[in-house]
């Protein structure tokens, strides 16, 4: 659906589902990628967020007197990060089955990681995408996430036969 025709439902109060294009959920297809600012914020958020209190996420002294140059994000908030990258990409609809990652080079702030991904296979509405993020050090993460994508249904006609 073009960017007018969807003015023109919402214009007339009708509400339009956004879901991705078919061809997401064809093997070999790759995802747009996202670019996250890693931002001392957002570290320090997703570590109160998820409940980790481990100093090296929220206390930039500590982080450096064990070794690190700066705080750096947990796994937990780059496990919401790459589900958020498919949700974003598959929409509303998108149910995330399995999430497994491995963490590599760490987020400081000031950083951007960049999240790319690939779907490896496809068995009916359900996807295996390939999801690797990287930063200016390297690969911080690398995983698999599997995503079912329900068919939304069309919306029914009204009393005047339109859907």
């Amino acid at each position: 659906m073009d960017t007018e025709a969807t003015g023109a439902l919402i214009a007339r109060g009708e509400r339009v589902m956004k879901t991705a294009p078919k061809t997401a959920l064809t093997a070999g297809a790759e995802l747009p990628p996202l670019e996250i600012p890693v931002t001392r914020t957002l570290i320090v958020a997703g570590a109160i967020a998820s409940r980790d209190y481990q100093d090296v996420h929220h206390d930039a002294e500590s982080a450096r007197q064990k070794g690190s140059p700066d705080v750096f994000m947990n796994i937990l908030t780059t496990n919401g990060l790459v589900g958020r990258y498919i949700t974003d990409h598959f929409g509303p609809t998108a149910v995330l089955r399995k999430v497994a990652i491995r963490l590599g080079a760490p987020n400081y702030p000031g950083d951007t990681m960049v999240l790319t991904g690939t779907v490896e296979a496809v068995d009916g509405d359900t996807a295996t995408v390939r999801v690797v993020g990287a930063n200016s050090l390297g690969r911080h993460v690398t995983g698999t996430v599997t995503v079912t994508v329900p068919a939304v249904p069309a919306p029914a006609p009204d009393a005047e036969g339109r859907s």
